[in-house]
């Protein structure tokens, strides 16, 4: 009897659909601290969410991962998760007091006017207090940059991150390496000033000019200023509460007195506030004001420390953003007062204690001390509170110094980007131990190397810094821009905020940074050593110096991400470079790969064509980044691509592919040794992956997974968004429960996603809100399938990620009723003669008169067969196609071996003539039996 829609695959699991609504609320779940074996989670009871929790612990036990963020969990434990908030320091350690504390300490503001002041009169004179204040500008600017940075990626990496973000991850490194540079110098120079002025205030002033004597207590200075950056933030912060208070108070009480002095006691070189003082008109020139604004905008520098230990700050997206925002307005207000006040007093003659006497250029604060205050009563009291005003602001500089000096590190640690021992933390104090102890080290290393070299060579590597901080800086704000590109359209505040003050920032920061490198650095009477270069001839060593330090990051950039360009050149050549289309489904993907140095990994995905006009879609993802990743992507992939080739059910491919996982990490064990030190077992232990067969003829979608994958359909009868309830399996590799296939029937142009985990935890770490996020995206299901996977990727990656994203879209199609014939025969020779007269006619009817002959021999030889071996009732079916499809299917589950008949043989040759005359063929089995299928090309 004919029925064309009879289909000789039965499905294993009941047609329905099932799942839930994406986006739904779903239970809370309990953290597993530790999961000893995937059998020991009730998988059957847990919630969606709670699978997929558990399916990443165990990812990450596999990987050697410490899941565990208690003290005790490792002598010397490494950041858990490369995450903002998810490295493993003390988070909620400060408010906003601390760290608006924390960003004026940072600038060491009165040792900063005390070293800058001079400086900034000589050039400008009597407009100092304008350009003090318009310097502020830029660094407002930057500012608002990190605000809306930090709002959208609290990191303590900062700089090295968002550019990595924006950019990619070698100019994110460069703006890492440059915070770097510019706080070792800063330190070395910090700890020195710090040592002088620590003689000067015990009465030692033979000591501070002694090179080595400032030295030794310089080095002192750094290794109690790392010890305390070391046993705790909170401690630190405390710390700077109180040396912060001290240096604001004196710089306050100096201020105030100036004034007084000034109207009611006319001291000797006085002149009372003039609002012209406040017209940068009246600077003598542009390049004077350019100058002038070039020497005063690194007074500013520091503040970023505020944002630096976000991860460590209550409001980690909102308080440290409003703290360097915060931090930068009241600098600009100390500066003003005590800029105007010292410029009242001593006027701007360079004579005695004029702000413009070139002998006390490098000190004007302390050199005013006794002016101000008097030699009598407290005078010298007060006298003495300024050098320890200095003394503080240096040591509580330097210690701030050090806090986002060895935070960008660790962030970077935690990314790849350098190696990972700098990412530990210590297991009590959860503060970076590797990279504080080792860039104080550096620190003292630079100290000592270079005043044993040369005291000018000291002198124009602190000059140098600003090249380092306008550098980072504006990358900062570039970064802000390209970063939030998408959306400064959104609305006004977004187009102000996030694009237009940063880029005036970062263009001013750009400016700044090639008028100081190629003009005023280079001038070779500026600074003091001159270097004479080959093509260039004399340049100032402090262009030198500072464009220098940055080249070498340039080469060591290019060696320490060698292997990010690598792995992600082999991911993609592993990636299908172009999807088949089949006519099952219509396709189309998206791989978004991580950003950071170690964010290429083995997210894949795959569109494998079957027998029978069927489909196989897979989705998966390896644990870890870098080249064996990769690497072990790829064998994975190859694997699949094999074993649906052999028509396997979704769940028996599984666990075929477990069973290879197993085997490979019992292989390497071997090789190691049990017990011994190495890598871990397997790479693809652990692994995630999500595999799926859609038939366009019975519209039937079979679907298993292997850990947490998940995947949304949205079904074209009612534009609903759900995520099918399928049954749960351990990831790859770590043994439990079997795999189970999970069955729907699904109508015609119905989208199915697959899609890894980075996709819907790029944009939150809530499943239900990424899961909600894609079902938004695809609501309107029946719009162009390349449109619909750039919004959805839009919307759940709205920047790069710190994991790989894989997105594949498919809409189902279903083949006409008359393109598919079936016939049910009995198990009688006589039935042989029926299905080649039915096949003959049935080929007629297409058109296809041309493959009568050879498809009369195929199903003469197939039923045959099935006549001959197997019992019960046997199926024919055609599908005209792209190719003639020919089915036999009956209930022997023995399968046929194509093999060289012999001469005297009376058997054997019946296969190898269908063989002969297929573009291809196999055999698949079902639950009731097996089925041949054989394939013709048309004509």
């Amino acid at each position: 009897m004919e029925d064309g829609s009879a289909a000789p695959d039965t499905p294993r699991t009941p047609p329905a659909p099932s799942g839930r609504t994406c986006g739904s609320p779903v239970p809370p779940v309990l953290f597993f601290g530790a999961v000893d074996h995937p059998a020991g989670f009730p998988w059957q009871a847990a919630s969606p969410a709670a699978k997929m929790v558990v399916g990443r612990q165990m990812r990450r036990l596999a990987s050697g991962v410490k899941l565990s963020r208690s003290p005790g969990a490792s002598d010397a434990p490494l950041a858990i998760d490369s995450g903002a908030g998810k490295k493993g320091l003390k988070s909620g350690a400060l408010g906003l007091v601390s760290s608006v504390a924390i960003g004026l300490a940072s600038t060491a503001p009165a040792y900063s006017l005390a070293a800058t002041l001079g400086l900034i009169v000589a050039g400008v004179g009597l407009q100092a207090p304008i350009i003090t204040m318009l310097a502020f500008v830029p660094m407002l600017l930057i500012a608002y940059a990190y605000k809306e940075l930090n709002a959208s990626n609290a990191d303590c990496g900062t700089t090295f991150t968002w550019a990595t973000r924006a950019f990619g991850p070698r100019t994110g490194w460069m703006g890492g390496w440059g915070i770097i540079v510019a706080d070792i110098i800063v330190m070395a120079n910090l700890a020195e000033i710090a040592g002088i002025y620590g003689f000067r205030l015990l009465g030692y002033d033979s000591l501070t000019e002694s090179r080595l004597w400032t030295t030794v207590a310089g080095v002192i200075w750094i290794g109690i200023m790392t010890a305390i950056c070391y046993i705790g933030i909170e401690i630190s912060a405390a710390v700077q509460r109180w040396l912060l208070f001290i240096e604001v108070a004196v710089l306050l009480l100096f201020a105030v007195t100036a004034l007084v002095r000034v109207y009611t006691g006319n001291p000797e070189m006085a002149i009372h506030v003039s609002a012209s003082w406040f017209n940068p008109l009246h600077v003598p020139s542009a390049e004077a004001l350019t100058a002038g604004i070039l020497a005063a905008v690194f007074i500013y520098w520091g503040w970023d420390t505020a944002v630096t230990v976000n991860e460590e700050t209550t409001d980690s997206t909102r308080t440290p953003g409003r703290a360097a925002i915060i931090s930068v307005v009241l600098l600009l207000v100390i500066y003003a007062l005590v800029t105007t006040s010292a410029q009242a007093f001593a006027g701007v003659g360079d004579a005695g204690t004029g702000l413009g006497n070139r002998e006390n250029a490098g000190d004007v604060l302390s050199g005013l001390g006794n002016a101000v205050f008097g030699t009598h009563g407290v005078g010298p009291l007060f006298s003495k509170l300024l050098i320890l005003m200095v003394l503080t602001s240096a040591v509580a500089s330097a210690q701030t110094t050090i806090l986002p000096m060895a935070r960008t590190v660790f962030s970077m640690a935690a990314h790849k980007a350098v190696p990972s021992r700098f990412a530990r933390l210590h297991r009590r104090f959860l503060t970076p131990t590797w990279s504080t102890v080792s860039l104080g080290l550096a620190s003292v290393g630079f100290l000592i190397l270079l005043t044993a070299i040369s005291d000018n060579v000291l002198a124009d590597s602190i000059e140098s810094v600003g090249l380092a901080i306008t550098f980072y800086y504006g990358l900062t704000g570039f970064a802000c821009v390209w970063y939030f590109r998408r959306v400064l359209t959104r609305s006004r505040r977004d187009f102000l905020f996030k694009g237009l003050l940063p880029g005036l920032g970062a263009l001013t920061m750009l400016f700044l940074f090639c008028y100081a490198a190629f003009v005023v650095y280079a001038d070779p009477g500026y600074g003091a050593t001159v270097i004479d270069l080959p093509f260039i001839g004399l340049t100032g060593g402090v262009t030198v110096v500072g464009l220098g330090a940055l080249l070498l990051g340039v080469v060591l950039m290019l060696v320490v991400t060698r292997e990010h360009a690598a792995a992600l050149r082999l991911q993609r050549s592993l990636l299908p470079h172009r999807l088949p289309q089949p006519t099952a489904v219509e396709m189309a993907s998206r791989y978004v790969p991580a950003d950071s140095r170690s964010g290429v990994g083995g997210d894949w995905f795959d569109v494998i064509p079957l027998s029978g006009t069927r489909v196989g879609l897979v989705v998966g993802e390896v644990i870890g980044h870098g080249l064996l990743a990769a690497a072990t992507m790829g064998r994975l992939r190859t694997g699949v691509r094999v074993l649906a080739r052999l028509d396997l059910d979704p769940d028996e491919l599984l666990s075929r592919l477990d069973d290879l996982v197993g085997q490979t990490a019992k292989e390497r064990a071997a090789v190691h040794g049990a017990g011994a030190a190495g890598p871990r077992e397997d790479d693809a232990l652990g692994v995630t992956c999500l595999y799926a067969v859609y038939d366009p003829v019975s519209g039937q979608c079979s679907m298993s997974r292997a850990g947490e994958s998940m995947a949304v359909v949205v079904r074209s009868d009612s534009g609903v968004a759900t995520c099918p309830d399928l049954s749960p399996g351990p990831p790859l590799g770590l043994g439990g429960l079997p795999y189970e296939t999970t069955g729907f029937q699904l109508p015609q142009g119905s989208l199915v996603a697959l899609f890894t985990d980075g996709l819907i935890q790029a944009a939150t770490d809530d499943i239900d809100v990424g899961l909600g996020l894609l079902a938004g995206a695809l609501v309107e299901h029946r719009r162009p399938l390349e449109e619909l996977c750039d919004r959805a990727v839009a919307t759940l990656v709205p920047g790069p990620a710190n994991d790989d994203a894989v997105l594949l879209l498919v809409r189902t199609r279903m083949l006409d009723e008359r393109q598919v014939a079936a016939w049910e025969l009995t198990a009688e020779t006589a039935m042989v003669g029926k299905a080649r007269a039915v096949t003959t006619g049935q080929l007629g009817a297409w058109g296809l008169d041309e493959l009568s002959f050879s498809t009369e021999l195929i199903v003469s030889e197939l039923v045959t067969n099935a006549v001959r071996y197997a019992a019960g009732p046997i199926h024919v079916r055609l599908i005209r196609d792209e190719t003639l499809i020919c089915e036999v299917a009956d209930t022997g589950h023995t399968s046929p071996h194509l093999r060289h008949a012999a001469a005297d043989d009376e058997s054997g040759r019946g296969l190898f003539i269908v063989a002969q005359l297929a573009q291809q063929w196999g055999t698949r089995y079902t639950p009731t039996g097996k089925i041949i299928w054989v394939e013709q090309a048309l004509p």
